[in-house]
């Protein structure tokens, strides 16, 4: 029971480190929140301080919900082994998610958890976060819209992973926990959006455009 706590602890510890906030203050001196869209995301440092620097925290937020699931949750595995391994990942990289949804380093107020989910899924089910990415990149490279993509491939993992395991016979170590847990997450990815949403219906959505700040 001890290791669960260290597992939920450590994990949400590691997604609360607010990159995109560090990066906005040592690269320009600034609150990345009182920025372009406000949202302290990857997206955001791209439009404010930089492609270069959005891609690092994009790839560093995403880092964080990997090593949840994929280090975190092994080293405590045989000490907790009341719950199987990917329950004990799912656990970890939610953990991670919520820190970074919520840090405890930014007055609980952080980006919307998508670099860090797509971390977490690396360290669960690769193959499926790889279909989840190419639906991502389709719609933003039709669109400029980064939060469509996030939204309609969050909506469509659950069936990304059905696909997976009735079509390609990709057997995952445990299916209906993974596809529990992978509506969950859509759930809340779809839930962080609701501005972004609200914003799209109304047509004033923030693209994504190279080079030019907001």
């Amino acid at each position: 029971m001890l290791n669960l706590v260290l597992i939920i602890a450590l994990s949400y510890l590691v997604g609360s480190i607010p990159t995109s906030i560090i990066v906005g203050k040592l690269v320009k001196g600034i609150d990345i929140r009182n920025y372009g869209s406000g949202n302290p995301g990857g997206t955001n440092v791209i439009r404010v301080v930089g492609l270069g620097w959005g891609i690092f925290v994009i790839l560093f937020d995403a880092f964080k919900g990997f090593f949840a699931t994929y280090f975190i949750a092994k080293w405590f595995y045989g000490d907790a082994s009341i719950l199987n391994l990917t329950t004990l990942q799912i656990i970890a990289g939610c953990s991670a998610v919520i820190g970074h949804i919520w840090t405890i380093f930014a007055g609980f107020k952080g980006g919307k958890g998508v670099s860090t989910s797509a971390g977490m899924l690396l360290g669960i089910a690769p193959f499926d976060l790889l279909i989840a990415l190419m639906i991502f990149v389709i719609i933003v490279a039709l669109t400029r819209y980064v939060s469509l993509g996030s939204i309609i491939s969050a909506i469509l993992f659950p069936f990304v992973i059905i696909f997976t395991e009735k079509i390609f016979k990709l057997e995952h170590s445990d299916f209906f926990t993974l596809l529990i847990f992978g509506s969950l997450i859509a759930v809340l990815i779809v839930y962080r959006h609701r501005s972004n949403i609200k914003r799209l219906i109304a047509g004033n959505e923030n693209k994504l455009i190279f080079g030019k700040k907001s």
